[in-house]
């Protein structure tokens, strides 16, 4: 298999089974119903004649009033609107429901689909503002609200609104970089529809919506992101630690200073941490202190102490 054939096969294995789907058919049995029975019924007076006789003027006759019938009674969909041509020129548009037109003169030019229509596109190996080839697939959401632009304004509108929104989305990824893409992509998809919108808004056609569904680098470049990432992250750790041992430092810096200035304070935080230690080992822990540490228990500072350990029960 050649690389492009692998390519194509990689990419479509990607697509969603809805996309790669073929598009479901939309049931015209009532409109194939009445047509076959309109034939029928038109052919009743061709059959009589052919039954009673053959007779060259009844069967042109009969002939005749076959095809006016069959070009004059049309039926279209809930969702669909037929373009009537008189001599070539826009007569009207109808639909849905039956309609009538004046044979040899009239025609049904084309019928439009006036439900919303979902089409798949991609941009290939595109290049973004810093130069790096990236696959993109995106969904379009559009419908047609104008039947008679549709039909007077451009040929082939389905391809059209296709190829356009591809030429749209290799422009709007040609003006960013790589990194404002995933960023960003809420606002490209608005940029699209917008770009779209005033393009194809003359072809009768109004663009709902623009939505990109998957972005694709190259691996070796996956890799150098995903390392820079990782090392940004380890940055912004170490600075927030840093930080963190700077507010600590800071605390111990003023708490020495407290103790400085009050020798009370001093003792009662080291009576409370030998009462925590106490309390910890279950009484029976050894625990040496300095000596000095005994003359701060003076008749002031052990009332303090009385009532710390009280609260601490």
């Amino acid at each position: 298999m050649s690389g492009k054939k692998r390519k194509n096969a990689k990419r479509k294995s990607r697509l969603p089974v809805a996309v790669r789907s073929k598009k479901p058919l939309s049931s015209r049995m009532g409109v194939w119903l009445f047509e076959i029975f309109t034939f029928i019924v038109s052919a009743l007076p061709l059959g009589l004649v052919l039954y009673n006789g053959w007779h060259f003027g009844l069967v042109l006759i009969a002939l005749a009033y076959l095809v006016t019938a069959l070009l004059t009674v049309h039926v279209t969909q809930q969702w669909e609107k037929v373009v009537v041509l008189r001599l070539g020129r826009f007569n009207r548009v109808k639909g849905p429901g039956i309609f009538f037109t004046i044979p040899f003169l009239e025609s049904a030019a084309l019928r439009v689909d006036q439900r919303i229509i979902v089409t798949p596109f991609s941009a290939e190996e595109a290049l973004t503002a810093d130069l790096v080839p990236t696959d993109i697939d995106a969904v379009l959401f559009w419908m047609v609200v104008n039947p008679q632009k549709a039909w007077c304004e451009v040929d082939n509108y389905p391809n059209a609104v296709s190829w356009s929104a591809q030429t749209a989305l290799r422009d709007a990824i040609g003006r960013i970089n790589l990194a404002d893409i995933s960023t960003r992509r809420s606002q490209l998809d608005s940029e699209l529809r917008e770009t779209l919108s005033a393009k194809t808004s003359d072809w009768g056609i109004s663009i709902l919506s623009v939505e990109i569904r998957n972005i694709l680098i190259p691996e070796n470049l996956q890799d150098a992101m995903s390392r820079e990432a990782q090392a940004q992250q380890e940055s912004n750790a170490r600075v927030i630690l840093a930080e963190i041992e700077n507010q600590i430092a800071e605390l111990y810096v003023e708490a020495a200073e407290l103790y400085r200035q009050d020798e009370i304070a001093l003792q009662i935080r080291m009576a409370s941490m030998v009462n925590e230690s106490v309390k910890e080992g279950g009484g029976n822990n050894l625990i040496v202190v300095p000596s000095s540490f005994s003359e701060g228990f003076n008749a002031g500072t052990m009332k303090d102490l009385k009532d710390l350990f009280a609260k601490q029960g």
